[in-house]
């Protein structure tokens, strides 16, 4: 086993962005046609910055959504979502076990933090000494990768 650094964790999100893309498309879809007439007249800007509750709903679903995503795969016996399972990671405790449902959420949610200042959270993983994000390191965790 050793310590999966940046780029391979990048690709598998990137992996994962694109199911949960395809995914999401075909659960806010509906949500996006039932606000047709928001859309239809609203800037771009406008839609990314509206507090409307149509806009919050399907922002707090999406990030639901990506929540149970990743949070449920990693803390199952997969210990990985789909994008680190095609490249052989797994996100493991700092003892090499399977983590709990909740912590898999507060890694989770940490991952946000990690993206908060310029994505040097993210970053963080090219360089510290056994790869850890600032996710991980809130969560104590490691992503792994089979040899």
């Amino acid at each position: 086993m050793a310590y999966a650094g940046f780029w391979l964790r990048l690709v598998a999100w990137i992996i994962d962005a694109i199911i949960l893309g395809i995914a999401g498309a075909g659960v806010f879809f509906p949500l996006f046609r039932a606000n047709l007439h928001f859309f239809a007249h609203a800037t771009p800007w406008e839609v990314y910055s509206s507090y409307s509750r149509p806009i919050l709903a399907i922002r707090m679903l999406g990030l639901m959504m990506n929540w149970i995503y990743y949070a449920a795969l990693e803390s199952s016996v997969w210990q990985a979502t789909i994008g680190k399972k095609l490249l052989g990671l797994m996100v493991t405790d700092l003892a090499g076990n399977r983590i709990t449902f909740g912590r898999a959420s507060g890694r989770f949610f940490g991952m946000l933090l990690s993206g908060f200042v310029l994505g040097i959270g993210f970053l963080m993983a090219g360089f510290t000494e056994r790869k850890q994000a600032l996710h991980d390191m809130i969560a104590s965790c490691l992503v792994i990768r089979k040899v």
